[in-house]
């Protein structure tokens, strides 16, 4: 098993065994208990031991070669104690309170085990609706949905993480205009990803620029209409603003569902691309598509024997694991679904010579997944006639397709988010462009260490146009557009994803979904001065175009919401118990202003204004007086009182007043301050905002600048350089935002999963 030292890294600090801290297995003891414990299976249906051996030398195989990877729980529990190998799971949320909080306490239950949980709150009733059991009023289901995220923060994944949800409203649901704004507030529900459920009729809607119904999910009758169009380009101001709500098109993805007569989707995982029955669960695992070039040409034939022998492991899998609910063992075997998919496909196309955006890289992408879905097939037909179809497959769509092979398994293909897993492979993620060329990571002691795609420094060598300087230049943005010294050639072959146009990254999460069972994980990047036009482009271009859903993400707007507008910036809520009311302020500074030690004291009477400055922990509000000697004292509130960052930025904020009544220059304080960051810096009017510290310098700055001009202070907004990307909780490396999830390309730390 050849592995990057941070592949190394991430393998000690997350899957391999440890007693008492410490690291007791090797990567290949893992891969061998792995596949030892899923080829465990094979005794269920009269293999011998010689046989039952040499599939676990198969599967052993695949893995050790980087060829084929499972989803994260199977490599972390196989053959261990938990022995929960799933990463997907759907909850139903039942209109009532036991059907409520059985499904939180099965999130939790599910949470512990390692495995993330998609829900439908569809079903709810909405709010202030009479209860008449009770003769109460129903709160509603983003009151219900609070509850599930708080729950969440204190019940971590498999001990070592929290968990992931995906919360699903449907777009005709009465609450519907609640939900698609409730990630305004970026403090609130952090632990879920929001998607809404968008209905073929609701799109028809929208065409035909018509109004729809919003009915009663417990009664069925019409409770109002609203104006498709209107809550479209609702949907579109949110999903640019923060990424959130998703889509989901339920109607498409119930078009593809095998057991309409088991029951309809509802909802999918956190990540969105494995749509799921109420209690189903689903394992994963993908295909390293760059262990299959040979001479410029796709290895068809080994990719062939790795998928037949995928397909085999990840059905064991379903007889290998141990389920959190007995619900969720009863469906999940009875459909017996599992998902293949790939990693690696940047790097595929790179080693063929094509370009991501290119016609040929689209086909490529049909080609090869067309191939990996048909022999998916093959392989679940061939388990299908040794151990039997799927319990369900009488209740299928299979049964009533007359040339449909028999099959082993409800659905077999999905395109899932490979963050840690494309991390051992030493492989791009999932179908997504390379995220950078050349980027800087933060390894022992702090120490910086530039790395390089392994193919462009190859290239770069052979052409003769490799330098560290070179390099270096690439890593502060990531990308090697507009380098003189690189070929146009090399340009138009290492895009990475924000290079790529977003109807590019549309088209390609298209050209998989045509063969793809589930659905399809991918993120369409977008620059930081998109407009809200470009996002509902992009949304009815993955509708017309068979999507089962799509993610958006404008470069930065994760971070905090960018203020545009002057007038944003002049005004701050009138219940702000630190606001100070606007006077004209003089330009001149009293010679009466006492310098060195000794401190004027505050006098009864200041006037001055308060600037509101976004920051990871929410806006901080930045309220800076002047009295008849010049600027005296500064205030800093950020968010609810109580918290480290409030308190931190207050006490910061008292020693600046101090400061400034004893003579130190505005313009000393800012040149201390301005700089300072923290993990998670935000963005600004086009700039980032790196910490409290560094928000209050701004502050100052835009104050000073006011006061000289009378206008306020613009700034440009520029591609976001690595050096201001937010840093890993976990290791301080950075963090990057693609399938769907921001994650640390160093430690394999994520977010979402």
């Amino acid at each position: 098993m050849e592995l990057s030292q941070n592949a190394r890294i991430v393998l000690e600090k997350r899957y391999l065994k440890k007693e008492n801290g410490q690291v007791i297995e090797t990567p290949e003891q893992l891969l061998k208990r792995v596949a030892q414990n899923v080829a465990q299976a094979d005794y269920n249906y009269q293999k011998s031991p010689e046989q039952v051996a040499e599939v676990e030398q198969g599967f052993f195989e695949i893995m050790d070669s980087l060829e084929f990877l499972p989803n994260s729980p199977t490599l972390m529990n196989a053959g261990n104690e938990l022995q929960q190998l799933s990463a997907c799971f759907v909850l139903p949320v039942e209109d009532s309170m036991e059907g409520i909080f059985d499904a939180l306490k099965y999130a939790a239950l599910i949470h512990k085990s390692g495995g993330g949980t998609g829900f439908s709150f569809s079903r709810l009733r909405p709010k202030h609706d009479i209860v008449r059991t009770t003769g109460g009023v129903a709160s509603g289901p983003l009151s219900f949905m609070k509850i599930f995220n708080t729950a969440t923060d204190v019940v971590k994944q498999g001990g070592t993480r929290r968990g992931a949800n995906m919360a699903i409203l449907r777009v005709d649901h009465p609450d519907i205009i609640e939900f698609i704004k409730a990630k305004k507030n970026k403090e609130e529900f952090t632990n879920f990803n929001f998607s809404v459920g968008i209905t073929q009729s609701f799109m028809d809607a929208v065409v035909n620029s018509e109004n729809y119904p919003l009915v009663h999910p417990k009664q069925g009758h019409v409770v109002e209409e609203l104006s498709a169009q209107k809550v479209f380009d609702l949907l579109v101001e949110m999903a640019w603003d923060n990424g959130e709500p998703g889509i989901v098109f339920l109607d498409r993805i119930n078009q593809d569902n095998p057991t309409p007569a088991v029951g309809d989707i509802e909802s999918t995982n956190p990540c969105g691309e494995q749509p799921l029955l109420p209690y189903e669960s689903c394992n994963l695992g993908s295909v390293n598509l760059s262990k299959f070039v040979r001479n410029q040409a796709i290895d068809y034939d080994r990719l062939k024997q790795v998928i037949h022998t995928a397909i085999h492991f990840l059905d064991n899998v379903i007889d290998m694991n141990q389920y959190p609910l007995p619900e969720v063992e009863q469906i999940t075997k009875a459909n017996r679904k599992i998902g293949l998919g790939v990693m690696g496909f940047a790097d595929m196309l790179i080693q063929l010579g094509l370009p991501y955006q290119s016609t040929q890289a689209i086909q490529t992408a049909k080609d090869v997944m067309g191939f990996i879905r048909q022999e998916a097939r093959n392989a679940s037909n061939t388990l299908a006639e040794k151990r039997g179809m799927f319990p369900n497959f009488p209740n299928s769509i299979y049964q009533q397709a007359s040339k449909h092979l028999p099959l082993r398994n409800a659905t077999l293909t999905t395109i899932a988010p490979t963050g840690t897993l494309s991390i051992l492979a030493s492989s791009s993620s999932g179908i997504e462009p390379l995220y950078s060329i050349a980027f800087t990571r933060t390894i022992l002691d702090g120490q910086k260490l530039v790395e390089v795609h392994p193919y462009f420094k190859e290239l770069a060598e052979q052409k003769g146009f490799y330098s560290k300087e070179l390099i270096e230049r690439i890593a502060r943005t990531g990308s090697v557009q507009g380098f003189n010294e690189v070929p146009q050639d090399i340009q138009a072959l290492f895009v990475t994803a924000h290079d790529i146009t977003p109807e590019a990254h549309v088209r390609m999460q298209a050209a998989f979904q045509e063969y793809t069972d589930n659905a399809v994980s991918k993120t369409v990047n977008f620059p930081h001065d998109a407009t809200q036009d470009d996002i509902s482009q992009a949304f009815i271009l993955a509708y017309q175009l068979g999507c089962k859903g799509i993610t958006v993400y404008r470069d930065g707007s994760r971070s905090g919401q960018v203020l545009s507008t002057s007038n944003t910036t002049k005004q701050t809520t009138s219940n702000n118990p630190i606001h100070t009311p606007i006077h004209p302020i003089s330009e001149t500074r009293n010679e009466k202003a006492i310098i060195g030690t000794e401190v004027r004291p505050r006098p009864d009477t200041t006037f001055g204004r308060t600037e509101r400055i976004p920051t990871a922990y929410g806006n901080m509000y930045v309220t800076i007086n002047e009295d008849e000697y010049g600027i005296c004292e500064v205030f800093a509130q950020t968010g609810k009182s109580g918290g480290d960052a409030a308190a931190n930025n207050e006490a910061i904020a008292r020693l600046i007043s101090i400061s400034l009544r004893a003579g130190i220059s505005v313009e000393e304080i800012i040149k201390q301050l301005r700089g300072i960051r923290a993990s998670s810096p935000t963005w600004f009017h086009g700039g980032m905002v790196l910490s409290g510290p560094d928000g209050i310098a701004i502050a100052l700055e835009r104050y000073l600048h006011f006061k000289k001009t009378g206008k306020e202070m613009e700034r440009n907004i520029t591609a976001i350089d690595l050096a201001t990307i937010p840093e890993c909780p976990e290791c301080n490396g950075k963090l990057q935002y693609e399938e769907g999830c921001s994650k640390c390309v160093s430690c394999g730390y994520s977010m979402c999963h």
